[in-house]
């Protein structure tokens, strides 16, 4: 028997079965003084990644701020996930970020979500141990338990963890919502290009967009 299904990923949340994704933003790779930037010299900081911080401060955090605001309001479930080990040594770190060097302690400072969008205390915190949060983690349990079918993500790096999930949370059956402004990677040009790369896997919308089709639900 043919089971129907939808003919396109352009369709609007249904807030009974979607749920919002915010990916890696936290201490470690936000602030200037976290893991992954405090050796960098400032220098190095206000070139190669003077972009990246603008965008967060301008761009993405206050768009992060607006669409956590709009789903909670909206009663939707908002979740995060935070690159931090089970360990205090890290052993239990993926092959990937032993050799690069990605090291987050359990209970660091490091892999706490910012302040701005801190998590309300019944909302769900999964620390994740690789690039895609479906690999390292049991979030694909959770949201099928919680009877979500529509992910909306937000998060860093838009080309490196944010991808991955999209295309994972793709291939698990799930459609997929990326908020394009609500994300940031170390370039314009690398954000773009991730964007046209993962189009097949999702629809991307902007924070307007999205917090507009919110409220005509409500």
């Amino acid at each position: 028997m043919t089971v129907p299904h939808p003919q396109t990923r352009e369709i609007p949340l249904d807030p009974t079965a979607s749920a919002l994704l915010f990916i890696d933003v936290q201490n470690f790779s936000v602030r200037r003084e976290g893991g992954e930037f405090r050796d960098v010299s400032d220098a190095e900081l206000a070139g190669t990644y003077g972009y990246y911080f603008d965008r967060l401060r301008d761009v993405a955090i206050p768009n992060m701020q607006r669409l956590q605001a709009a789903f909670r309001s909206a009663g939707i479930e908002v979740l995060y996930t935070t690159i931090e080990s089970l360990t205090k040594d890290g052993r239990d770190r993926s092959l990937d970020y032993k050799i690069t060097g990605f090291h987050v302690p359990k209970g660091s400072w490091d892999g706490k979500v910012i302040d701005e969008i801190a998590p309300a205390d019944d909302e769900i915190v999964l620390p994740k141990s690789s690039s895609s949060v479906f690999v390292s983690t049991h979030i694909d349990y959770l949201l099928r338990n919680l009877g979500v079918r529509q992910l909306v993500i937000s998060g860093l790096v838009t080309d490196q963890c944010v991808e991955s999930a999209v295309r994972d949370a793709c291939d698990l059956g799930y459609l997929v919502t990326l908020v394009s402004d609500a994300c940031a990677t170390y370039s314009q040009a690398r954000h773009d290009g991730s964007l046209r790369t993962i189009k097949g896997y999702c629809r991307q919308v902007t924070t307007d967009a999205l917090i507009a089709e919110i409220a005509a639900k409500a």
